[in-house]
């Protein structure tokens, strides 16, 4: 999914030029994984372009440092009235948008809060994340060899560049072996998450996913689905998945900004249910683009991008 230029990105503060954000290849992040950033959709609905939970995002991403022991110099306001202003002077309708830090040029080792914290954020023309019929026909999934980084390790609940090590073995597996994401286990052969995704099943009518302390990132759009399930009646559980569960549950679907809620047909090559998109997964869609498509918003959930001319 190659990224379209645009004409410009947000740099510490100030609006740079698409060619100019660069960063010297000394720079720590080069070579330790300093860095930590949010995926944000932004959507366009009836009454025009409109940011997803922006707010939720930039609080997250204040949180992923401040467990690296580091403190944004931007409030969450300020990011999120970046964001919108980026999205209108890069004159963009529905895209995606990537705010992240990262350690720069300044020592070379392992201990990083001596080098330069940089800040900045992206936005382009993005589609759909595991193919363009994913959402309607569902894809293909295998169960990693990879386990998921434990989180005493790692923290898995900080959206850290150098997690994503992690994720990067999981998918190229997947994907060189023919299947469009791979799903991961913990260390006690209980499901976490796919690369970048959350998972949830569904089991006698009852939405199923693993907790928080199995290893994964609570997702935004995880917590998206389970508060729109609340409200259709739906019964959501968070338990350990044991890996069997994938095989046997009725539905399954994946949750993040990049696939929104993307069906699963197939583990392993055995058939989800009947290996067709489910009901209570295609209500969980409806619901979303009931928001996110359609503008009607109770949750507040959706910023505008206003269309008045940046100077």
């Amino acid at each position: 999914m190659p990224i379209t230029p645009t004409r410009t990105i947000w740099k510490n503060g100030t609006f740079v030029p698409f060619e100019k954000a660069s960063i010297h290849v000394l720079s720590h992040v080069v070579h330790y994984g300093t860095s930590w950033f949010e995926g944000i959709r932004c959507y366009d609905t009836p009454d025009g372009p409109a940011i997803f939970r922006l707010q939720e995002h930039m609080r997250r991403l204040h949180m992923s440092l401040k467990v690296y022991r580091t403190k944004l110099p931007f409030s969450v306001d300020e990011l999120s009235e970046a964001a919108v202003d980026l999205v209108r002077r890069n004159k963009l309708g529905r895209c995606y948008i990537r705010p992240f830090a990262l350690r720069g040029l300044g020592d070379m080792g392992v201990y990083s809060l001596r080098c330069p914290l940089e800040v900045y954020i992206a936005a382009w023309e993005w589609g759909a994340y595991l193919g363009d019929d994913a959402s309607d026909n569902g894809v293909d999934v295998c169960v990693s060899s990879w386990d998921r980084i434990t989180p005493n390790a790692l923290p898995s609940m900080a959206k850290a560049g150098g997690n994503y090590m992690n994720s990067q073995l999981v998918k190229m597996e997947a994907v060189e072996n023919g299947y469009a994401e791979g799903i991961c286990l913990d260390t006690y052969g209980n499901v976490t998450e796919g690369s970048g995704e959350n998972v949830f099943i569904v089991l006698d009518n009852e939405l199923i996913t693993p907790p928080a302390a199995s290893s994964l990132l609570p997702g935004i759009t995880r917590d998206t689905v389970m508060t729109l399930a609340q409200e259709l009646g739906i019964n959501v559980r968070e338990q350990d998945v044991p890996r069997a569960m994938l095989y046997t549950c009725d539905e399954m679907f994946l949750t993040g900004t990049a696939v929104e809620i993307t069906p699963v047909k197939t583990v392993d090559r055995i058939a989800v249910g009947r290996g067709k998109v489910g009901p209570i997964t295609r209500a969980m869609q409806q619901a979303f683009h009931k928001i996110t498509v359609d503008g009607e918003d109770p949750y507040g959930w959706l910023t505008p991008v206003k269309k008045t001319r940046s100077k």
